[in-house]
């Protein structure tokens, strides 16, 4: 197993699991570049073991044509054990089918060879994101929501919300009085494979102003920046 130093500001542990060693070594400066460290694994049997025994790894780049255990069984008995680490597919298969059976065994996300390193980067830290702990509730002024049961009240009274709104509103209560763009707010919210344009999100934003006229809170846009929850006035 080979290792990259921590540099750089985002000390992300990522397992690589690659048996091509000079695109390996290439994923590992790339990313190292980019303040991670990297650990690599050629095969699907290292793989499985180092998963079972570190529990320190938060996104796993998971090639499918590895030699023995493939990828799609690596990913497989990852999530039969209940592990929860986002993993994103890396291979050269563009067909459909082969999408679908990651997905299907687990994967969070999939990207076909060649990519742009950018691109690899921007979904590693999208994915890292998204499986974040969220806390139990969230409130602001009269604004309350049960992440558990997925419910958001005002004062007594209940809110209806979409599943979008929801993670609209969601995003935004975790990140209160800070201001966040359309488009993290689209990378944090979006599974794999869903699209939403940045003037979805400003329709959604609209809907959620109006139904949290009595919350004691408002969305405020920064022009030029994004959306800003805070107190009401």
């Amino acid at each position: 197993m080979a290792y990259i130093p921590k540099t750089g500001r985002t000390n992300m542990h990522v397992l690589v699991v690659e048996d091509d060693a000079v695109l390996a070594d290439g994923l590992s400066r790339a990313l190292g570049s980019h303040g991670m460290q990297v650990e690599v694994v050629g095969n699907g049997a290292q793989a499985d073991l180092l998963l079972q025994r570190v529990t320190t790894v938060e996104v796993v780049l998971l090639d499918i044509g590895l030699p023995g255990i493939d990828g799609f069984e690596v990913v497989r008995r990852l999530r039969a054990r209940g592990a929860s680490v986002p993993v994103l597919l890396l291979t050269a298969r563009d067909a459909i089918e082969d999408r679908v059976r990651g997905l299907e065994q687990g994967a969070d996300d999939y990207l076909v060879k060649p990519f742009a390193t950018a691109e690899l980067v921007a979904r590693i830290k999208a994915l890292a994101r998204r499986h974040t702990p969220r806390p139990a509730a969230l409130s602001l002024g009269d604004l309350s929501l049960d992440t558990c049961t997925r419910r958001a009240r005002v004062g007594d009274q209940a809110i209806e919300l979409s599943v979008r709104e929801w993670a609209v509103l969601e995003y935004l209560l975790q990140h209160a009085a800070r201001v966040v763009s359309k488009q993290q707010i689209i990378d944090a919210i979006l599974p794999w494979g869903d699209d939403l344009s940045l003037n979805a999100v400003e329709v959604y934003i609209s809907r959620l102003r109006l139904k949290l006229a009595d919350a004691g809170v408002t969305i405020r846009t920064i022009r030029g920046f994004g959306y800003l929850l805070e107190l009401a006035a």
